[in-house]
């Protein structure tokens, strides 16, 4: 294990959700989310950028009753690199609801694949940003596990901050699979929504190629608390140049967050603005993730 200084604790989510002020419709889906601990039974690996709180899955499941979300999308963390236990245990406990994104690397074999997918997985995480979660030697890596995973109706997530990755769009025009991008393409709102690599982002959803992500808006917010006013030009652009292709996502339990932590009722509460059109917010909570994910409609 590496000490603090290294990985630094991060705290744990609010002790108090509330329900959403906005309606939540039935078989919503919380398209991100993370469990963790205990790190007995699940253990961190050494290359990590961050040592996470305990975040189980009763707790999880506790939130998700508070919420009104029916459905989850397991995702794999930075730190436990491609060891999917933790994903594969917890879709496990309840294979109508649950569905899970992993995280492989290029020597992977077909079997395990194979198992993964039979497993509940759907997808695999690459994750440009934190430190010890891009297990591929390159990004032509990457898209060669796009082929492999194609009959199999996978996708491949991308954490990346997409107006300082040059490699990103060429990529995701030449993957044979979806790419799912986090945290609304992960710029900070004072790079402003003018950006060139956010503009070029836009065309490429307009296009019809890629997914995102509504999630972390605190990630990308300068403002302190809820309800982040400064991300809705930028989740209002994605949803316009996708409607059909835009998920949300929690991202419970919010690692490596140090400022005021968000009740997470006021991150579905951010769609109020984001999406105000009541039929696009279904689109979002529970017929893209039903596309994207495979769920029963």
């Amino acid at each position: 294990m590496t000490d603090e200084t290294e990985a630094p604790f991060c705290p744990g989510p609010g002790p108090n959700p509330r329900a959403p002020s906005i309606s939540v419709p039935e078989r919503a889906c919380d398209c991100h989310v993370h469990v963790f601990g205990p790190a007995s039974l699940y253990p961190y690996q050494k290359e990590r950028g961050y040592t996470p709180p305990d975040a189980s899955f009763e707790a999880l499941m506790d939130l998700h009753r508070v919420l009104g979300v029916g459905r989850a999308v397991i995702v794999q963390a930075s730190v436990h690199g491609t060891d999917n236990n933790v994903v594969v245990d917890t879709v496990a406990r309840d294979r109508e609801r649950l569905r899970g994104v992993c995280a492989v690397g290029e020597e992977v074999s077909e079997a395990e694949l194979g198992r993964l997918n039979k497993a509940g997985v759907r997808g695999v995480r690459v994750n440009l940003v934190d430190r010890g979660g891009m297990p591929f030697s390159s990004l032509d890596a990457v898209g060669e596990m796009g082929r492999r995973i194609a009959d199999m109706g996978w996708h491949i997530e991308f954490l990346v901050h997409v107006h300082e990755s040059e490699e990103l769009v060429p990529l995701v025009r030449s993957l044979p699979v979806p790419a799912v991008i986090g945290h609304v393409g992960y710029v900070r709102t004072d790079a402003g929504i003018d950006h060139p690599g956010f503009r070029e982002f836009v065309a490429l959803l307009r296009d019809g190629l890629g997914w995102v992500k509504l999630t972390g808006p605190y990630r990308i917010s300068v403002r302190e608390a809820p309800p982040y006013d400064d991300v809705t030009p930028f989740a209002r652009a994605v949803i316009e140049a996708a409607p059909d292709r835009v998920v949300w996502g929690s991202d419970w339990p919010h690692v490596i967050h140090f400022r005021q932590m968000p009740n997470d009722a006021d991150l579905i509460d951010c769609l109020a603005d984001w999406a105000p059109d009541a039929a696009i917010r279904r689109r979002i909570l529970v017929e893209n993730p039903e596309k994207l994910y495979g769920f029963a409609g």
